[in-house]
């Protein structure tokens, strides 16, 4: 397996917690007293071609970088989910699972299709992460990008529910089993947790469901730098979003990362983004 370059660390880890599952919150900071929306939608557009595009177009040099650039932009302005603007909420959950966990795609997310070719109502990241040498975990994300932090953490709960039905992951493994790569370590023992044959029940023991809640948050508005109260109010938030999916009940049934990112403002990220992004499809 090629090991690429990842872009350089943006967002800050302010809190990772564990009572009695995992918990985190990353932010992008400040700069002049004013949250760095300009360059949270600047990092997620670095991101898009590691999200976007095969491995073997990954290999990217001087002579290519924009095409491939380019290729990724239209791939992820293509999917139905973009104008809805999820699109922004799934990668930036792509980049905290692969720069702060060390996670591996096993396939692009635009790529998991039908045969009518509609995007798949699917796991909005599905990841590899590897434990040592000999040990590996499947992670399963949902992410959502909302204004408000309750409606958000409400349809994570609905989704994922929905998601970890029997019928449903029974599908998912058909599709996902044969786009496991040859080249991913393990990939064998990957196929055969996915495999159809394979019961679901051992694919819970193995999986991690990473859920991303990034919304618009008071702390954010609130305060111009990374303070001791800044980030004992993101706290608080986080804390909230957390004991909302704990009254669910997922936390008991599944393996839970609950990964909180707090804007200042939702609309202002997908309005910078969405700038961002139909800039690279501009055609004189």
């Amino acid at each position: 397996m090629k090991v690429h370059s990842l872009p350089e660390r943006l967002l800050a880890e302010l809190h990772a917690l564990d009572d009695p599952w995992l918990h985190y919150s990353y932010c992008a900071g400040y700069e002049l007293s004013e949250w760095r929306c300009g360059a949270l939608a600047d990092h997620i557009i670095e991101w898009i071609p590691d999200y976007a595009l095969k491995e073997e177009e990954l290999d990217v040099h001087h002579g290519n970088m924009y095409v491939r650039l380019k290729e990724a932009a239209v791939r992820v302005y293509a999917t139905d989910n973009y104008h809805k603007r999820g699109e922004v909420g799934e990668i930036a959950l792509h980049a905290i699972c692969r720069d702060f966990f060390g996670t591996v795609p096993l396939a692009p997310r635009v790529f998991y299709k039908t045969a009518s070719n509609d995007v798949v109502k699917s796991f909005d990241l599905i990841h590899v992460r590897y434990i040592g040498e000999d040990d590996f975990e499947v992670w399963l994300g949902e992410s959502k990008f909302y204004t408000d932090g309750t409606d958000a953490v409400a349809s994570a709960i609905k989704s994922v529910s929905e998601h970890i039905d029997a019928g449903f992951l029974k599908q998912e493994k058909l599709l996902l089993s044969p786009l496991v790569p040859k080249y991913l370590p393990h990939s064998d023992k990957i196929r055969k947790i996915l495999s159809s044959q394979t019961s679901i029940d051992a694919l819970f023991e193995n999986a991690v469901f990473p859920i991303c809640i990034a919304c618009d948050s008071n702390a954010v508005k609130q305060h111009k730098s990374h303070t001791d109260e800044y980030i004992g109010s993101v706290l608080q938030e986080l804390s909230a979003l957390r004991d909302k999916l704990s009254a669910s009940k997922l936390p008991q049934k599944i393996k839970v990362h609950l990964i909180y990112v707090p804007l200042e403002s939702k609309e202002r990220l997908a309005n910078a983004f969405d700038r961002r992004l139909k800039g690279l499809l501009i055609k004189d």
